[in-house]
């Protein structure tokens, strides 16, 4: 591999945010948890491929169309600087992006209609997110519905083996709703430069505290939806409008508190699937 080659593999990799890896792939496992009839269904070929695509290919396309069009808007961003990348005007990457969203069209034979629905949907939300002429990011409260994308990865693999009918809504609605919550405190961080800019979300528009005060919300709803669906997991929701109130009245920063969240997302995440194949397993 010739020095230009590794790195441009180098930069990939970061682009793709690896701390986030799990934030698409997480939801894929729950889902084929939840929808597996059998240990031998859950660890199918399609299984495998969707978790793999959205473990990574996903990834490197999510935040390259993000990273593309926010490119002005990062040149004023800290957070750049070493945790992430600033897109670079390559060729070569932006065609590395192009491919890891037609990958996924490989999907389209194997896939039920309804799963193939959901996909088209994670598709548009991913592009117009970023994108104009929607621009979702741009609009304070569509900025963060909009984030129910990271969710839907799970909705396509729950359908990849299982009915449309046995998909519980409350489940999709409450997980939907920590999905909200999250980009919003994710934005927190975000409010100077984005405010520098002249980007308007939801966090700009409430200021920290009040996007704080929304993230107790919508993460409070989440775990009352949830409640219909499983109660132990309404209290593991719990934890999250709890780390919203801990932030707001303690001297925690919001931008530190960011960069822990995958790993208590990753340990919730870790705990519903953990349950879920005791069940497939054990009954």
């Amino acid at each position: 591999m010739t020095s230009n080659a590794r790195d441009r593999a180098a930069y990939l990799f970061k682009l793709s945010r690896p701390r986030f890896w799990f934030y698409l792939a997480g939801p894929v496992l729950v889902g084929l948890v939840y929808a597996a009839s059998s240990p031998r269904e859950l660890l199918s070929p399609v299984s495998y491929a969707l978790f793999l695509y959205f473990l990574l290919p996903a990834n490197i396309f999510l935040y390259g169309v993000n990273d593309y069009f926010d490119a002005d808007i990062d040149a004023e961003n800290p957070k750049k600087e070493d945790k992430e990348v600033r897109y670079t005007d390559d060729s070569a990457v932006a065609a590395v992006v192009v491919a890891s969203g037609v990958l996924g069209l490989g999907f389209v034979p194997f896939l039920p209609a309804e799963a193939l629905v959901a996909l088209a949907v994670f598709y548009f939300l991913s592009v117009f997110y970023s994108a104009p002429p929607l621009r979702l990011k741009t609009t304070p409260f569509a900025d963060s519905f909009s984030n129910g994308l990271y969710i839907v990865p799970g909705v396509v693999a729950f359908l990849a083996l299982a009915p449309l009918s046995s998909l519980p809504p409350l489940a999709v609605v409450g997980a939907w709703l920590w999905a909200m919550g999250m980009h919003t405190f994710s934005a927190v961080p975000d409010i100077q430069p984005d405010s520098a800019a002249g980007i308007e979300t939801t966090a700009t528009l409430l200021g920290e505290e009040g996007a704080l005060g929304y993230c107790g919300l919508v993460w409070a709803a989440s775990a009352v939806v949830f409640s219909f669906v499983s109660p132990s997991f309404a209290a593991l929701l719990l934890v999250y409008p709890a780390l919203a109130l801990g932030v707001a009245y303690t001297d925690v920063s919001v931008d530190r508190a960011y960069w822990y969240f995958p790993l208590l997302n990753t340990g919730v995440g870790a705990l519903v699937t953990f349950a879920g194949l005791w069940e497939l397993v054990f009954g």
